[in-house]
C-alpha cells in the first residue's frame, strides 16, 4: 500500500504522437507501453464521497488497484491531494466488497495509457473517448512546471477540471444522455473541448 501526497497538472493535448516524440528526444524513459485502462467510480447512494470532493476508484490496466483521494488543496495550483493506493486480486471481487460495505458503482471511463520518466516527474499520454490528454505528476510543483515547460505545453492551458469533471461539462454543454465515459458510448459522438474552456496546450 503507498500513502502519497498527489500532486499533478493536466493539460489536452492535440498532438499526442508529436509530444511522445518530443519526451524521446529530451531522454525520457517508457516506464509503462500504451495499455488500456478501466476506471470505476463509487460513491454512496447518497453521494457523500462527491459531497467531500473525494474519490474511491477501481482500476485494472494490467493489474488492478483500489484508491482513494482526498479533498484537492484549493491553494495549490496544481492539482495536490492525499492518495491511499494497494493492489487487489481481482476486480470483481474488489467491487462486492465495495458494494458490501454499501457503495455503488456510478460511473465506468476508460483510456489507454503510456507513462514516461522525465527525470523527477512522471509523463502520461492519455488517449479519452472525448480527447487526447497530458498529466504531469512530480514531488513539487516547481518539477511539474520545469517539465510542461521543457515539453513546450502552454501553462495557463491546464485544465483545473478532473476526467470526471471534463466529462460532466461535457454533458452539460452538449446535452449527452450517456451515463459512462467509453468508447462505445463515444462513438460517433464529436465534442469541441473548446466549448467547454479546454484549449489545446500543445504549441509544436
Amino acid at each position: 500500500m503507498s500513502r502519497k501526497l498527489e500532486q499533478e497538472a493536466k493539460f489536452r493535448i492535440c498532438d499526442l504522437k508529436k509530444l511522445a516524440e518530443r519526451l524521446k528526444t529530451l531522454g525520457a524513459s517508457l516506464k509503462h507501453s500504451r495499455t488500456h485502462e478501466l476506471n470505476l467510480r463509487f460513491d454512496t447512494p447518497q453521494g457523500h464521497l462527491a459531497a467531500a470532493l473525494q474519490v474511491l476508484r477501481l482500476r485494472q490496466d494490467d493489474k488492478c488497484r483500489m484508491t482513494f483521494k482526498g479533498r484537492a488543496d484549493p491553494d495549490s495550483t496544481v492539482s495536490a491531494r492525499d492518495e491511499i493506493e494497494f493492489e487487489v486480486s481481482d476486480l470483481v471481487s474488489a467491487r462486492q466488497l465495495l458494494e458490501a460495505l454499501g457503495y455503488q458503482a456510478f460511473m465506468t471511463y476508460e483510456k489507454y495509457r503510456s507513462v514516461y520518466q522525465l527525470d523527477t516527474v512522471e509523463v502520461s499520454l492519455d488517449e479519452l473517448p472525448c480527447g487526447h490528454f497530458c498529466e504531469i505528476e512530480g514531488p513539487l510543483e516547481a518539477n511539474i512546471r520545469a517539465a510542461a515547460s521543457q515539453l513546450g505545453l502552454d501553462w495557463p492551458a491546464r485544465s483545473p477540471l478532473s476526467y470526471l469533471g471534463i466529462f460532466n461539462a461535457l454533458r452539460q454543454e452538449f446535452s449527452l444522455d450517456m451515463q459512462d465515459l467509453t468508447f462505445a458510448a463515444f462513438e460517433g459522438v464529436q465534442c469541441d473541448l473548446q466549448k467547454i474552456g479546454l484549449a489545446c496546450a500543445d504549441s509544436f
